[in-house]
C-alpha cells in the first residue's frame, strides 16, 4: 500500500545531509579494516552504514517525488523557520545558553534556581508560588545528592560565592 506523502520545507536538505553523512560513515567503516574479511572489525559498521546510507537514499527519492505543500501564501523558508523554531523551543534554548554563561558567575545554586523557576514559566505553568517552592525543593534534592552521595564540588560563582555560607560551596 502506498500512500501519498507531501513533503515539508528543508526535508530535501536534510535527506541529502543523512545520505551524505551515511556515505562519510560507510567510507569511515571501510578504513577500519579495508575488508580483509568477512570477519574484519570493519564489517560490522560496514554492513549498518551500508543499511543507512541504502535507506537514505530511498527516503531521498520519495521526498524528491513528493510535492511541497505550503501554507497560506507562506514561503518555504518562512514554514520552515516557523515549523523548526516554534517560540517556546527558542525560549527554552535562550534559557539554556543563559544557565550555561551564568553558571561560572552565580554558581550552581543560584543559577540553577533561576533556571528551574524560569523554564517552569516558560514551558506554561502560571502558578508562580507553586513554581518557587517546587525548584527550591528539586534544587535541595540535587545538591543534596551531588554534595553528600556523588563528592562532587558545584561551583559557587565567582559574583554570589564569597557570600554564600560554607555548606553551599
Amino acid at each position: 500500500m502506498h500512500t501519498s506523502h507531501s513533503r515539508l520545507p528543508g526535508e530535501v536538505a536534510f535527506m541529502v545531509l543523512i545520505v551524505a553523512f551515511s556515505a562519510f560513515m560507510l567510507w569511515a567503516s571501510f578504513n577500519i579494516s579495508r575488508f580483509e574479511s568477512v570477519s574484519a572489525a570493519g564489517v560490522f559498521p560496514m554492513v549498518c552504514t551500508a543499511a543507512m546510507l541504502v535507506t537514505g537514499l530511498m527516503s531521498l527519492r520519495q521526498s524528491l517525488k513528493s510535492r511541497l505543500v505550503l501554507e497560506s501564501g507562506e514561503t518555504a523558508w518562512g514554514q520552515f523557520v516557523r515549523k523548526l523554531t516554534p517560540p517556546t523551543l527558542v525560549q527554552f534554548t535562550v534559557l539554556i545558553v543563559a544557565y550555561m554563561l551564568l553558571l561560572e558567575v552565580l554558581g550552581f545554586v543560584v543559577s540553577s534556581y533561576l533556571f528551574l523557576l524560569l523554564s517552569m514559566q516558560v514551558l506554561g505553568s502560571s502558578r508562580v508560588g507553586l513554581n518557587v517552592l517546587v525548584s527550591a525543593l528539586v534544587l535541595a534534592c540535587i545538591f543534596v545528592i551531588f554534595q553528600t552521595a556523588f563528592s562532587v564540588v558545584l561551583p559557587a560563582g565567582s559574583l554570589v560565592g564569597p557570600y554564600l555560607p560554607e555548606f553551599l560551596k
